[in-house]
């Protein structure tokens, strides 16, 4: 009987040590497994935040409308977000946006508002330009629980874009196809295939 029990208590004992060290060869796996996914799927469900640097403020009827801008000020050609925060929210709102200024394109001047791809508790434009410099203005026009609004952002002035004008800028990126042209007329006028043929015969 003593001899059964002492076996049984060896088996168990032996099982308990198995299990301990599958157990201590698991728990690192597992850890290294969830660090893993966790910086897998960060990078995928992260988005660069939109940094707000200037706001003016609009009243379109019975809305109050924070225009934001990531950039001040503003210059032509330069890519910025713009953010359009109605007082109360955006739920139960809905509208349109008109953009007027020097150099305006159809398919700028007037679109539906909607949310900003990055910051989605409010309307915005996401890395928009405005091609000219001067003064533009953005109109609101929004329907909600409250009625209808219609309110202007105007006199907003838009500097010179950053950097060369774009004439001078398209024509350095040119000099090295011209150069190479060039080259290569050069060389063919030299050793025209016509003439050798001439020549030979």
């Amino acid at each position: 009987m003593s001899s059964s029990r002492s076996r049984l208590s060896f088996a168990v004992a032996s099982t308990s040590r198995r299990v301990l060290g599958h157990a201590r060869r698991l728990v690192p796996a597992v850890i290294v497994a969830v660090a893993l996914l966790g910086v897998s799927t960060a990078p995928a469900s992260a988005y660069a935040p939109v940094g707000i640097v200037h706001t003016e403020r609009v009243q379109a009827g019975p809305y109050t409308v924070t225009v934001g801008f990531s950039e001040w000020p503003l210059r032509a050609m330069q890519s910025l977000d713009f953010t359009f925060a109605p007082d109360g929210g955006i739920a139960g709102k809905s509208g349109t946006l008109t953009v007027d200024g020097p150099g305006v394109e159809a398919n700028m001047q007037e679109n539906p508002l909607s949310r900003h791809p990055r910051k989605r508790d409010v309307w915005g434009l996401d890395v928009q330009a405005l091609p000219e410099p001067g003064t533009w203005s953005f109109t609101f026009d929004i329907d909600g629980r409250a009625g209808h609004g219609s309110g202007t952002l105007r006199d907003v002035p838009v500097l010179e874009q950053p950097g060369p004008p774009l004439a001078v800028s398209w024509a350095v990126c040119a000099l090295p196809l011209v150069g190479m042209l060039t080259y290569l007329t050069v060389g063919w006028r030299r050793n025209k295939p016509s003439e050798k043929v001439a020549t030979l015969i």
